[in-house]
This record gives C-alpha cells, structure tokens and sequence, in this order.
C-alpha cells in the first residue's frame, strides 16, 4: 500500500504549447509499471482550455467544480457539470476547458501505453471556442 500525501504532489500552470489561457496542473497519481493509469486534477481558468489531443487508451474526465466545454472533433460541444463524466475513446480527438465566464475543475484519467498518455495536436483556436461558447 502506498499514500500519496497531498503536500508531496506536483502542481503548477499548464504548458501554454497544450493550453491556451490559465490552466493548473496537479499530477495526482501515476501507477508504478506494470500498471498504467495516471490521474490529474485540472483547473482552468475562465476561458482557459487544452489545445485538441488524444489518448492512446482513451481518457475519463470526472468533473468536479463549475461548469465547462468538452468537444470531439466533427461534433458539436457539450455542456459539463459536476458530477458528470465523461468518456473519450481511444485516438478520438477532442479538447476540454471552462466557459469564457466560469472556472472548471476535473480529474483526467488515462492509461500509458509505450509511456505515453497523450499526444497534443493544434490549439483550438479563438474563433472556434468563441462559436461554443456562445451556443
């Protein structure tokens, strides 16, 4: 058994080449070999989001405070409240963050493979995010 003290963990602001705005990341947990789950606990900024990706293994997003976007490519956003979850599958591209008006917290969990857990791809761009966010 092993416990993960708060005060041990890592935080600090998400890489402006993955999120565009103000976005902390705190690694909560990644499971020593052979297991492969990694958690973190993500809070954006009004306005802030991550730039489209994917996940090797998929990603589960549990949210947990205010209210934010999640799209996947080639479909329209949704809304998210707490207590939602959300599931993105395997290699499917999509991106996630607050509305322009309201924070958002979740905890993201994705599996490694070959010691990855993500692959970042092209901002989603101010237009497109403006277009959500005021549907």
């Amino acid at each position: 058994m092993d416990i993960i003290r708060a005060e041990t963990r890592t935080a600090g602001p998400g890489s402006p080449a993955w999120f565009t705005g103000v976005a902390n990341v705190e690694a909560l947990f990644a499971a020593p070999e052979p297991a492969r789950v990694a958690l973190v606990r993500v809070t954006f900024d009004p306005g802030a989001r991550t730039a489209w990706h994917t996940h090797p293994l998929g990603q589960t997003l549990i949210i947990t405070e205010g209210c934010g976007w999640v799209q996947r490519w080639g479909s329209p956003a949704a809304a998210v409240y707490p207590g939602d979850v959300v599931w993105f599958a395997p290699g499917e591209k999509h991106w996630h963050g607050a509305t322009a008006t309201g924070a958002l917290t979740h905890v993201a969990i994705q599996e490694r493979q070959d010691g990855q857990t993500v692959e970042w791809l092209e901002p989603v761009s101010d237009a497109t995010y403006a277009a959500v966010d005021q549907a």
